[in-house]
């Protein structure tokens, strides 16, 4: 395998202030890096684009750092070796890495993951049996904990972590109902097998919700906030939990929303009925529940109760426009660009 000359990569050229737009990002040509002892050169084949990925573009304190200016935007990726200083790996081997949002990337060798090729497409490394699965699934048994019977609600839902929580739910016996935007994601909800679909964008959904819960919410995986959270919070239950995964509506605001400071109401809510809130970030339980996660993911995809969606566009050059865009939830499905050629498709 040939050592290419040149690597193309995207940087965060400016920091947004509100919506992010396409002058936020720059493309820069720069020779390929060489591997150092341990280390492996590796050629991205897969680039996931994540909602997370909008916090890290702001200059502010998070759970981890932020993408520092004329740095390569991060990401999730699956790559194949093409040099290797590592004796565990060799060229040809598919890993997957957090190489960012460029065509090559030198990382440590025990920093990524060889991936087998046979179990499943590689893409899916970085959705539904990646960051995106792993996430629906420890934040719904670990935080939300759904018993039988019971109802799980999740925004989101035709998203990558939204579907695999309401097809987790029903997995473990509780009912799923699932809120998307758009017909066609609500379709898709329905054929996934959710009990019930809503449509966030529709001007009766407060009364859909109510009429889709009757016995109330008992578990509540969060990934939107805005109107959606305001539709749900009457309707918790008495001991409800509540995964707050992401706030994607909440990402560009710039101050706090107009209208009154509605924190009191909340507390009264988490007071009088019990209530769990707990965020979280996947990666704190990765060495409880990770082995557990790809055995019984693998499982259910095999048996097929659980499925996936992937929309996956084509080219580096797009990834900032693919990137924008779902930010405006226009994605169907784990959002992917392919930067490369898939030697195993």
């Amino acid at each position: 395998m040939s050592t290419p000359d040149h690597n193309t990569r995207i940087l965060l050229d400016s920091r947004p202030h509100g919506e992010p737009t396409p002058d936020n990002f720059r493309f820069e040509t720069v020779p390929v890096p060489a591997p150092a002892e341990g280390e492996v050169l590796l050629r991205t084949i897969y680039l996931s684009l994540d909602p997370y990925m909008r916090g890290r573009m702001n200059d502010a304190k998070s759970y981890a750092a932020p993408v520092e200016l004329g740095a390569v935007m991060e990401g999730g990726t699956v790559c194949e070796v093409v040099e290797s200083r590592d004796p565990g790996l060799a060229p040809g081997d598919i890993v997957l890495a957090h190489g960012g949002w460029q065509e090559y990337a030198v990382a440590p060798a025990r920093q990524v993951r060889r991936l087998d090729p046979a179990r499943a497409p590689i893409s899916t490394a970085v959705g539904v049996l990646g960051m995106p699965g792993f996430t629906a699934y420890a934040g719904l048994l670990e935080i939300g904990r759904p018993q039988p019977g019971e109802t799980v609600v999740v925004a989101a839902a035709a998203g990558p972590v939204g579907s695999t929580v309401g097809q987790i739910a029903r997995i473990k016996g509780a009912r799923a109902v699932g809120i998307a935007g758009g017909a066609d994601k609500v379709a898709w909800l329905e054929e996934l097998g959710f009990d019930v679909a809503l449509d966030h964008r529709s001007p009766t959904f407060r009364d859909d919700l109510e009429a889709a819960v009757p016995d109330g919410i008992d578990v509540y995986f969060e990934n939107v906030g805005g109107h959606v959270w305001d539709a749900v919070l009457p309707r918790l239950n008495t001991y409800a939990r509540v995964p707050v995964c992401g706030l994607v509506s909440h990402y560009n605001e710039t101050e706090l929303p107009a209208g009154p400071d509605r924190s009191s109401r909340l507390m009264t809510a988490i007071l009088t009925r019990s209530l769990t809130v707990r965020g979280f970030i996947q990666n704190e339980f990765v060495s409880s529940h990770y082995k557990a996660f790809q055995a019984d993911a693998a499982g259910w995809i095999a048996d097929g109760s659980l499925r996936y969606k992937e929309d996956i566009v084509a080219g580096l050059d797009n990834a900032p426009d693919a990137f924008l865009g779902m930010l405006k939830g226009q994605n169907f499905g784990k959002l992917v660009v392919q930067v490369g050629a898939d030697p195993t498709s």
